[in-house]
């Protein structure tokens, strides 16, 4: 025992040099954020002049004050996209979890073809054009909200994740014991299953977070409602067309409004933009870390 105990200790000293390597690296990860979050907050003359710099010349809110303008957009952006993602989230996870939950049990006779039906459509895709066929004119999905939550409640990739979960961490031997109880699949599922499925659904979960809330593409192709623009596809149209205004400020007959659109902080107009796309998920992220590592470890191999 005591032999195992050295091997699974480390000295004060080597414990000391881990815990400041492991300080640089937070450092260095923090570095970029930090330099974000200043070059936001910077003016555009100092960009030009003397480019990013942590402490820069010159502070400015112009950028944040240009994207205010824009009255209760940013506001209605929020609550479309926090919406689409709480429901597409849950109702993924939901359909996912079922769909890996059957792919578990070994007693299935059609669990190859089921496997292989969602391993199939990992390598080959219809593409853009027909997926936007079938939303548009047979599902009927085109300026509705329904388009950001029904065409991704499924993804092979999570599924197989999943179901690698349940075969790695859930005994064959409980789901025989309920079953001899008289317990269905559906209340195995919810009463045995979900609650020993946390970790795993926490994981794909934050995943489907992160990839929902920075999914601009969908609003871009099938939303023109403004009611119904997600944030990210706002603020992108909104750096678009700051962009295109400075390319032809020079072509305007009044030189007092092109200069004032030549002095528009572009650079820190972008920053901004992504302070403000970034937050909600940097503040999200403590709730799921409880569970994240534990998530990513799933089907690894013990020593």
């Amino acid at each position: 025992m005591k032999q195992a105990n050295r091997f699974n200790s480390i000295s004060p000293g080597w414990n000391a040099v881990i815990t400041v390597f492991l300080a640089i690296i937070a450092v260095v990860c923090l570095a970029p954020l930090i330099l974000l979050i200043v070059i936001s907050f910077t003016s555009a003359d100092s960009i030009a002049y003397n480019g990013y710099a942590f402490w820069p010349s010159e502070w400015s809110t112009v950028a944040y004050s240009q994207l205010m303008k824009t009255g209760t957009q940013i506001v209605n952006g929020y609550k479309v996209t926090i919406a689409y993602t709480i429901v597409n989230t849950i109702l993924s996870l939901l359909v996912m979890s079922m769909y890996a939950y059957v792919m578990a049990q070994k007693q299935f006779r059609g669990r190859t073809f089921i496997t292989f039906f969602a391993f199939f459509t990992m390598l080959f895709g219809g593409g853009l054009v027909p997926s936007y066929i079938i939303n548009v004119k047979y599902l009927g999905l085109y300026d509705t909200f329904w388009i950001f939550v029904l065409p991704g409640l499924m993804s092979a990739y999570n599924c197989i994740i999943l179901r690698t979960f349940v075969q790695t961490t859930i005994p064959e031997s409980l789901f025989e014991a309920a079953k001899i109880d008289g317990a269905g699949h559906f209340r195995i599922y919810a009463q045995i299953v979900m609650p020993l499925f946390k970790a795993g659904l926490a994981t794909i979960g934050l995943f489907k977070v992160v990839g929902n809330w920075n999914d601009w593409f969908t609003g871009m192709l099938y939303i023109e409602n403004p009611k119904l623009t997600p944030l990210n596809t706002m603020l992108t149209r909104i750096m678009d067309n700051i962009n295109f205004i400075k390319a032809n400020a020079d072509k305007l007959s009044d030189d007092q409004v092109a200069a004032i659109l030549n002095d528009m902080p572009t650079e820190s107009c972008r920053m901004a933009i992504t302070v403000i796309t970034v937050a909600p998920i940097l503040f999200a992220y403590p709730f799921f870390q409880r569970y994240f590592v534990q998530g990513l470890t799933i089907g690894s191999v013990k020593g």
